[in-house]
């Protein structure tokens, strides 16, 4: 690794006082430097997503990381953007997110534990507001909240499935009005959505005090402005919102900021950060949570249409051990050859091209993560199979080579770079709200319908009437189908997508719709990742991946 500071100066040109510095490995770029850029031409902005995820792995980060080194290897000035990772998974089902093998972004340790305090920063935040709240209650309530209709959540940064809903306020008078509550993981805090969607220091104030954090009796919202939250909140968050930098295994710059989940959020690193990054670079390359169909859609209909972003290309990532998978076979059978369960799982990457191709107007390339156990013939199936699409199916050997192995990847990706971009949203601002959700299932997930409860429906037009029908739809639902049920594998069509819950974000400007068994609190697994977790003798971190 090369001192951050050095790194900054030579590649980005950035000066030392512009950067508060973590150590030697890890700086934030100051606002005012952010602000100081404005005026400088953007570069050309890549979205890294990927098929359905699936116990195989994919390897979203690892090629984003791989195709950044590869710009960067064939001349281009090229920056990625990556979420920082969030405790939970890293302590329960999924490990680190810091890419793998020769494409890993670095401090690993760092960026995987508690990195530059971000994500303390945006729980504090959240959980201020939540203290604010039962305290303006306990001293006698001027704000006239119904307690029943509190709908500001506490936040923890791990999975714990114990807190999704409890009882706060016991103890008798002095500890406030008993009321029911509970607890949703950092990454899904409307705080969390804000932060990456704020545009400034200002931007981001405004948006705290927009937030809606409960009702009267007449149902008429309290904002968190009127509890006069936003200002200490912003100030929690001030630090946090400069974007962070470090590097990659091939020492090229990389900005990791923000980390909305997309099954419960909208899965994108910060605005800010993306934002820096094509000031500074010709080729930014950022990532997207899950498959295409959750974190594609989000970046496009809500981050892109917020911050007036426009993508030149798409990659699309897969390997064919998952899609395998998702041609019915089982984890400890997929390093095998099966071109019977490949030619059956491919229509899962076909859908998502056929999204991103034609439903939002990119082009796009497959990077096919290679793996050992892949054999000639599974390789050449997909190309053959993909080609009526008219996209390229690239082999990448990033994990095993780093950026080297991804150069004919980002040879391809300037190429798409350079061609016509018919670029276009799921849906119209002008949509309802209800109406948005049906393009969403229909046009992305190939359902025949949605359907939603009386009381769900009710909600909904109550949103839409109350003002908030112009905002974008989040869908949060399951990442393993495109459907609501995980266990439908492959490219389901034609079911049905239940809304079970709808909530208002706001500040976010987004109103989120809760599709199926999804929870906003994940729980551990039977084994987490915790227990590989260790430290040596010598203080190095072990089982950290």
């Amino acid at each position: 690794m090369r001192p951050i500071t050095q790194l900054a100066r030579e590649r980005l040109g950035i000066p030392e006082e512009q950067l508060e510095a973590y150590g030697r490995y890890k700086a934030k770029i100051s606002l005012d430097y952010v602000r100081e850029l404005k005026d400088r031409p953007d570069g050309k902005l890549v979205l890294v997503t990927a098929i359905s995820p699936t116990p195989a792995g994919e390897g979203k980060t690892t090629t984003t990381v791989g195709l950044g080194d590869a710009l960067n290897h064939i001349g281009k000035k090229a920056i990625i953007c990556l979420r920082e990772p969030a405790l939970g998974p890293v302590f329960g089902m999924k490990g680190g997110a810091a890419g793998g093998g020769y494409s890993q972004v670095v401090p690993m340790e760092d960026i995987n534990l508690h990195f530059t305090g971000d994500f303390a920063a945006i729980a504090l935040a959240n959980n201020l507001l939540a203290a604010l709240i039962d305290n303006h209650i306990h001293q006698g309530n001027q704000l006239g909240f119904d307690v029943r209709r509190i709908a500001w959540r506490r936040v923890v940064d791990m999975n714990d499935r114990a807190l999704r809903d409890i009882v706060v306020g016991l103890g008798g008078t002095a500890n406030g009005y008993p009321r029911e509550d509970g607890f949703d993981i950092v990454v899904a805090s409307e705080v969390m959505a804000i932060f990456c969607l704020a545009s400034s220091l200002s931007d981001l104030k405004e948006r705290l005090g927009n937030i809606v954090v409960g009702y009267t009796v007449d149902q008429k919202p309290i904002h968190a402005r009127d509890l006069k939250g936003h200002g200490p909140m912003t100030v929690l968050l001030k630090q946090a919102l400069a974007p962070n930098l470090v590097q990659t295994l091939e020492n090229n710059p990389a900005f990791i900021h923000g980390g909305p989940f997309a099954n419960i959020a909208h899965g994108c690193n910060s605005v800010m950060a993306t934002r820096t990054a094509l000031k500074l670079a010709d080729y930014v390359v950022t990532e997207a949570g899950f498959g295409a169909d959750l974190g594609a859609e989000k970046f496009i209909d809500i981050k892109c249409r917020k911050a007036g972003l426009k993508p030149s290309a798409a990659v699309i990532v897969a390997t064919v051990r998952a899609l395998k998978y998702h041609g019915g076979i089982e984890v400890p059978d997929l390093g095998q050859e099966n071109i019977a369960a490949l030619e059956k799982g491919v229509v899962n990457l076909q859908r998502h091209i056929d999204n991103v191709h034609n439903k939002f107007g990119l082009p796009c390339v497959v990077a096919i993560n290679h793996r050992a156990q892949d054999t000639d013939k599974e390789v050449q199936l997909l190309i053959d199979r993909v080609s009526s699409q008219g996209v390229k199916v690239i082999l990448a050997r990033h994990f095993a080579e780093g950026g080297k192995g991804a150069v004919d990847v980002a040879e391809e990706v300037v190429r798409l770079c350079e061609q016509p971009n018919s670029f276009k949203f799921a849906y119209e601002d002008t949509a309802t709200l209800w109406d948005k959700m049906k393009a969403i299932a229909q046009k992305i997930y190939h359902a025949s319908d949605i359907t939603a409860d009386s009381k769900v429906r009710a909600q909904i037009k109550k949103l839409q009437d109350s003002g908030y029908g112009h905002y974008p739809v989040c869908v949060a639902k399951t990442q393993y189908s495109f459907s609501t049920d995980p266990k439908l594998r492959g490219a389901p069509s034609d079911h049905v997508v239940n809304v079970r819950e709808v909530r208002l974000a706001a500040g976010a400007e987004f109103v989120v719709m809760i599709c199926g068994d999804i929870m906003t609190m994940p729980g551990l697994p039977k084994v987490p990742a915790a227990n590989s977790i260790d430290v040596d003798e010598n203080g190095r971190v072990v089982g950290l991946f």
